[in-house]
Order: structure tokens, then sequence, then C-alpha cells
């Protein structure tokens, strides 16, 4: 599938993996797992079609006190240094994640800083993974970062306004899809979702597969973009 070059940036917020638990009879521990590794084929698909940047909410900081935490974590010390790692090592691709860290296990931490450390210089694909994030949380970072550092900020130069927010100079992303069907965006990078095409689909993310991907992306270039109304 040959793509048109102006596609720079997709997003997702991955929801669904307890609900395709639960329509399986399978635990949540395996439902967080398929949905662990369905990121991995997200992120092959981009790559395939030269997609620069991938950005994923896998774990709201408004979520952060619910029970299934603990699974999640489990999971990520199983197996996100080996799923990454492959990434990383063979596929390039660079991984930026953001969100709060102040209350993550030193071990999660660990997991992060090392496999940003190791990607810093791929270039085939930017993946920023939102981790223990909330966009009003964001807001207070990007506050308390003027405030602490004291910075002078040129409020007419865009690149140092977006250069406060974690996703900085990358370019807002063009498509937002959600799975699960939810239609509402939870909080999730809204200052760079204000002209970003926004799909909804009731495919719960473990399910959600190339096909319907491609589907989405075909709709999106039949749309007529423009800025304001």
């Amino acid at each position: 599938m040959n793509l048109i070059n102006n596609l720079e940036h997709i997003a997702l917020i991955l929801d669904g993996n307890k609900r395709w638990a639960k329509k399986n009879k399978f635990t949540n521990s395996i439902g967080y797992s398929k949905g662990f590794e369905n990121i991995r084929n997200l992120v092959n698909l981009c790559i395939s079609r030269k997609i620069n940047n991938l950005t994923m909410f896998a774990l709201s900081s408004e979520n952060f006190n619910r029970s299934s935490l603990n699974i999640i974590y489990n999971i990520i010390y199983d197996n996100f240094s080996d799923t990454f790692n492959e990434l990383v090592s063979q596929k390039g691709v660079k991984i930026n994640i953001f969100g709060s860290r102040e209350n993550l296990p030193s071990k999660i931490i660990e997991i992060f800083n090392n496999i940003e450390e190791r990607s810093a210089s791929n270039k085939n694909l930017n993946l920023n993974i939102a981790f223990n994030y909330g966009f009003k949380n964001e807001v207070k970072h990007v506050l308390n970062k003027i405030l602490n550092n004291k910075f002078k900020i040129n409020i007419n130069n865009s690149k140092e306004i977006n250069d406060l927010f974690y996703l900085g100079s990358k370019p807002d992303p063009d498509i937002l899809i959600r799975t699960g069907g939810f239609k509402r965006l939870s909080n999730f990078i809204m200052y760079n979702l204000t002209y970003t095409e926004l799909f909804f689909t009731d495919t719960l993310w473990p399910d959600f597969k190339e096909e319907e991907f491609d589907l989405i992306i075909n709709q999106y270039f039949k749309i007529k973009r423009k800025y304001g109304l």
C-alpha cells in the first residue's frame, strides 16, 4: 500500500483489553498481554508504510489506582525489554515514553530509561508511548516548567511553545484512532489534536488488525482537509 507523503503521524488510544479478555473467557492478564503484542504489530505496520511518528495511549494517570495496574507492571517486567529490544535493534525504532514517573516502581523507570537511551539515535520511526499520562497533568507540567525555570517564552514563536509539551516539535497527529467503541478523547494530548481527523471503532484493541488500519487510512485520504470551520 503506497501512502501519500503528507501522512506523518498516527495516534492511537488502545482500549478494550479487559473486555476482550472477558469476551473470550480469558484472564485480564492474557487480555493485556495480547494488547501488548498488538503494539508490536502496529509498529511494524507503520514502518512498512513509511509513517514516521506513532503515538500510543497505554496508561492514563486516571487509571493509575486500578486493580489491574499490577498486571500491567508484570507484563512490562516479563515482555517489555524483549519486545522493544527487537524494535530498537532490528527495526530502528526510537522510543519516547512520556507522562509522570513520580509514583512508578524503580524497576519500571529503569526499563523505560534503558530503552530510551538505547534507541536515541534511531530514525526509522518515532514511537511515543503515553504511560501514567493525562493532558491536564501535562498542562501543570508545562506551567511548572515555566515557573520553576523562569523561562522567557516568546508567545509568538510556535516552536518555543510546542517544545514545552511532551511531543515537542513533532508534527501533530494527522489521524487519531480509538479502539473499543467509546467516542471520547479521555484527556489525551489535547494540545496536539486541534486539527486531527478522529476515527472511532468498536473493535477491541487486541483484535485491531491490518485490514482495519488500512481502511481507516483510505478513509482519511478521502477527506478534504482544511483549517477553520
